[in-house]
């Protein structure tokens, strides 16, 4: 069954994209969307049916086979696998759905370009290979998959490709995350440098030995566990968009809005977050690293949320909610607390996804327009559209009843991560970020529902009488997309974040209690044993023994498909924590949501006096924190005058000179001397005959005299 759940996109792929002239157009459109269908229907078969306390390792065919190292290929099933399932399959299913209507009459192509099996057979490639990325059961083969997305959302990204900007943007995005995939790849090479092998099971069972090992890198000295734990991390930074590689996410809106649901909201970007927490049992004895991973993952929730604040793109302020919600995720898995980050993630990938396509509904209605100042009054065009992204909007600020499990998904996910962080950091830094970032959240939120569906028409009258409600075949998507952003918080809320032994039993984790326990006895047998031996070791010696009674039994990787150490209490302190921190998202909700209204409601111009009066500041955040022009003159500046002096001088000067210099100098000269010789006597060519002969005899003298 997941075979078939891995390999049926695949095959969508390659039959819509070189057999499309076959089977049709819209018979690759059928197709693609009917085999994500039977992945997502299979995939919740397998959800609700596993058995968490047993990982299942399914093997595909023998992968990588070079010296000691042995990459099969094969499927690692446990709960964090299934709970990924689910989120691709579903999220990629609606979205093949959604856009047989999005992509029906696409007015970057002409109607005679069949250019819709194309993008069908991308879309299934890239639920391919982000299946082969959550399936895999080892480092390489998880590489493997990380490498395919990455293509492919540059295949996406770039598919209107005759639009300049978006081949930049789609560039972009494949070189900032080459940055972050070489530090993902120095963290792979360094746990095969240490460990002889890269399967997860051979991996978690030495990180314990990996917390004491020191390994020399960049002429110093590290601690292995953290500097490959921060590796890691680095690509998880470059995928899901983390603070210094987060550039590419906003310029990635220039593909078709289907791709910034499927790819920039709900599956590619998670691909980092679900690393951290594959990796926990290594994380957990990575302190220093997971500082770090707290730290980052806070400072992008302030940043990406600041940002939103005053974008006019409907696309790009979802974008940068993304960026921020993603920084919640790994604050979560920061603190140790790796089941409320995955938990977050299944439900952002309800609310978000459906966010995203409802925007396009309301672009797909405006004829293509995404500037939200040109929008206005929209509710009555589009009651559908507007009901749905308003339940994502109630879904994303964390509407519900406080000190309850009553809300939207985002009201309990949320306030799980809020919580988790003031446990886990005492009240410190990550959790005031979370909660300025909310506010800031449900700022930016209502601010586009505000803009979009409320007030006067704005921008182009004509257009506003011409908007319409979008098909069906787009809107059934939004309907079973809000079902996930109005429940999944409720119904998965205990499985996630609940009773701690409920979480143990649905992650198929064993008790820590127990574990602590065994260890406690282990401790007391060795100083048992030791004892023994001090007093009877004569006896040992003489039964031709060494004073052991065996070698130590080899190290066992953790069950279950998280690892929180024994001294990781966070979840437990979080349960417990006062009533002020479990109220303060509801409170920070609240107050963004009445200056939004006051804002674009009740007082329509004070955004734009307050943006005239604060210019500087107004400018450095539509700016984007000047990331960009930064990076420009410290990289894309200095690589251009590089490129520019190789080209002139490197390849000009010198190639081209010397190419020129021998077919316009030397050779010339040659053929004048060979010219000359060309006298038409026979007694000089008899000459030049004779003296070759001479040459020719001095020189087989000289050599066989050697010899």
């Amino acid at each position: 069954m997941t075979s078939i759940i891995l390999f049926a996109p695949l095959v969508g792929a390659i039959i819509a994209g070189f057999g499309w002239r076959i089977i049709g157009d819209k018979g690759a459109q059928w197709l693609t969307t009917g085999l994500l269908f039977l992945s997502m229907l299979l995939s919740w078969i397998v959800f609700l049916g596993l058995d968490a306390s047993v990982t299942q390792h399914i093997s595909i065919l023998r992968f990588i086979e070079s010296g000691t190292l042995s990459a099969d290929w094969a499927i690692r099933l446990d709960r964090l696998t299934a709970i990924m399932l689910i989120v691709v399959t579903t999220v990629s299913a609606l979205v093949h759905l959604y856009s047989m209507g999005y992509m029906a009459h696409d007015e970057n192509f002409s109607e005679r370009e069949s250019y819709r099996p194309r993008f069908f057979a991308y879309l299934s490639f890239f639920t391919f290979a982000m299946l082969m990325l959550v399936t895999s059961d080892n480092l390489v083969q998880m590489f493997f998959g990380w490498e395919g997305v990455g293509l492919a959302s540059y295949l996406l990204i770039g598919f209107y490709y005759r639009k300049p900007s978006a081949n930049a943007a789609a560039i972009k995005a494949f070189v900032v995350n080459r940055v972050g995939d070489f530090g993902f790849a120095l963290g792979i090479l360094a746990l095969f440098f240490l460990t002889d092998s890269i399967r997860f099971d051979d991996v978690f069972a030495a990180a314990p030995e990996l917390a004491t090992t020191q390994l020399s890198f960049l002429w110093a000295d590290w601690n292995a566990a953290n500097l490959i734990a921060f590796l890691l991390f680095v690509g998880a930074m470059g995928k899901s968009a983390q603070l210094f590689l987060h550039t590419w996410l906003p310029d990635a809106m220039e593909g078709p809005t289907p791709v910034s649901a499927l790819i920039h909201a709900a599956t590619m970007v998670t691909a980092g977050v679900f690393l951290v927490c594959r990796m926990s049992p290594l994380m957990e004895y990575a302190p220093d690293a997971m500082n770090v991973v707290v730290f980052i993952g806070a400072t992008t929730a302030f940043f990406a949320a600041t940002v939103g604040l005053v974008q006019n793109d409907i696309k790009r302020v979802i974008a940068y909610s993304t960026c921020s919600q993603l920084g919640y995720m790994f604050v979560a898995a920061g603190v140790g607390v790796y089941s409320v980050a995955m938990f977050h993630l299944l439900t952002h990938a309800f609310f978000k996804a459906m966010l995203f396509l409802g925007a396009g509904s309301v672009i797909h209605g405006m004829h293509h327009e995404q500037d939200m100042r040109n929008y206005g009054g929209l509710r009555h065009k589009m009651p559908k559209t507007f009901w749905a992204m308003l339940i994502g909007t109630l879904a994303i600020t964390g509407v519900g009843i406080p000190l309850t499990t009553i809300g939207f998904a985002g009201f309990l996910s949320k306030d799980a991560i809020i919580e988790s962080a003031w446990a886990g950091t005492q009240g410190g830094y990550a959790f005031w970020m979370l909660v300025i970032a909310a506010a800031f959240t449900s700022f930016y939120s209502w601010r586009l529902m505000f803009m979009t569906f409320w007030g006067k028409p704005r921008g182009d009258k004509h257009t506003h009488e011409h908007a319409h409600e979008s098909p069906m075949v787009m809107l059934v998507p939004l309907g079973v997309l809000a079902l996930g952003a109005v429940f999944s918080g409720m119904v998965w809320y205990g499985s996630f974040f609940g009773d701690h032994a409920q979480v143990n039993r649905f992650f198929g984790i064993p008790e820590q209690h127990a574990a602590a326990a065994a260890g406690e006895g282990a401790e007391h047998g060795e100083e048992a044993a030791t004892a023994e031996d001090a007093g009877h070791g004569d006896e040992a010696a003489a039964a031709g023994g060494d004073g052991h009674a065996a070698d130590a039994a080899p190290a066992m990787a953790p069950q279950g498909a998280i690892y929180m150490g024994p001294d990781n209490h966070v979840m437990d302190d979080a349960h417990h924590s006062p009533a002020w921190v479990k109220v303060s998202p509801f409170i920070a909700m609240l107050g963004g949501l009445l200056v939004a209204y006051w804002f674009y409601i009740v007082n329509p111009a004070l955004p734009r006096k307050l943006a005239e009066n604060q210019r500087p500041l107004y400018l450095f955040l539509l700016n984007k924190w000047y990331f960009d022009e930064l990076y420009d003159v410290i990289f894309v500046r200095p690589a251009k005058a590089i490129g520019r002096f190789l080209w002139r001088r490197g390849d000009g000067g010198v190639i081209d000179g010397a190419l020129n210099g021998v077919a316009m100098g030397i050779v010339p000269f040659v053929t004048r001397l060979a010219g000359r010789a060309q006298s038409g006597y026979i007694f000089t060519y008899a000459f030049a005959m004779v003296i070759g002969i001479v040459v020719l005899v001095t020189w087989m003298t000289l050599i066989g005299g050697a010899e």
